[in-house]
């Protein structure tokens, strides 16, 4: 695998690919990877002849008092598991590489609507730095697929919503959370955590099943809620959000929608911890 900061070399090496009619699939990520990661990384090998991925801890969409300095960077450990799971050029570039002029002076890329709620309103400006680096990214690359997790699924609609808007010629794929035996879905931040906070952690997915469950059963959304929400409360969690959403639309779901996202974000101490689990009805 060939490790690069070099814009140029990125370019050079998939114009090279492109020469020999030979398509391309991208995994963006801000490192520390984990098995979640690496299905990505392995789903991209099953869908193009060669793989980039990324590696860059941006900047532009962690809050003021977000965990940018300590968010943990294994350069090591993240090359070998890439190689493993067949990578074959890695793009990590430094922020100034990125961001030559700084971020103040850097023109930025915002979905309106679907990046003000929910995580967006929890974190301002987040969703303006994942389309900003997503988009910028997508230009260097320049690949024919990328692939997300869904684990993340605001920010998958984001990303499908800038490419469409943008016309961009890429094919967004979304691939199912990856998950600890616990049913705690997989994350860099989950290294946060005690082994006792992750055992208390796997209510999450507790919690979004038995939701599920209930919405099937045709019991109403809002009551549905309110008792998840007492009951993650009682499991020591600090609630962000618990909402459902129309699963297309990302709209505020009725009692009538049929295909339904579960989405929730709470703390658990001092991390942030996000899932989500998708609903048909």
């Amino acid at each position: 695998m060939i490790t690069t900061q070099s814009i140029a070399d990125i370019r050079a090496q998939v114009k090279a690919w492109r020469q020999q009619g030979e398509t391309v699939a991208f995994v963006p990520t801000m490192g520390n990877l984990h098995l979640g990661h690496i299905t990505l990384i392995k789903e991209a090998k099953q869908r193009a002849d060669h793989v980039v991925a990324s590696i860059f801890v941006n900047p532009m969409q962690f809050g003021k008092n977000e965990d940018l300095d300590s968010y943990p960077r294994t350069l090591a450990d993240d090359q070998a598991a890439l190689v493993a799971a067949g990578a074959e050029l890695l793009f990590t570039p430094t922020p100034e590489i990125i961001y030559p002029k700084g971020m103040d002076a850097q023109t930025f890329v915002e979905v309106p609507r679907i990046s003000d709620e929910l995580c967006g309103a929890s974190r301002p400006g987040h969703f303006r730095g994942v389309a900003t680096i997503v988009c910028k990214l997508f230009n260097i690359v320049q690949p024919d697929i990328a692939v997300f997790g869904q684990k993340d699924f605001q920010q998958l609609l984001v990303i499908r919503t800038m490419v469409d808007d943008l016309s961009m010629p890429i094919e967004i794929i979304g691939v199912e959370t990856i998950r600890e035996d616990s049913g705690l879905a997989m994350s860099s931040r989950n290294g946060y955590l005690s082994i006792e906070q992750k055992q208390q952690a796997a209510q999450i997915k507790r919690s979004l099943d038995a939701i599920a469950l209930s919405l099937k059963a045709g019991n109403a959304i809002d009551s549905v809620i309110a008792q998840a929400q007492t009951e993650l409360s009682e499991a020591g969690f600090k609630h962000d959000y618990l909402d459902v959403r129309n699963a297309n639309t990302f709209a505020i779901a009725n009692d009538t929608d049929k295909e339904l996202v579960i989405l929730v974000a709470a703390y658990m101490g001092t991390t942030r911890l996000i899932d989500n689990i998708l609903v048909s009805r």
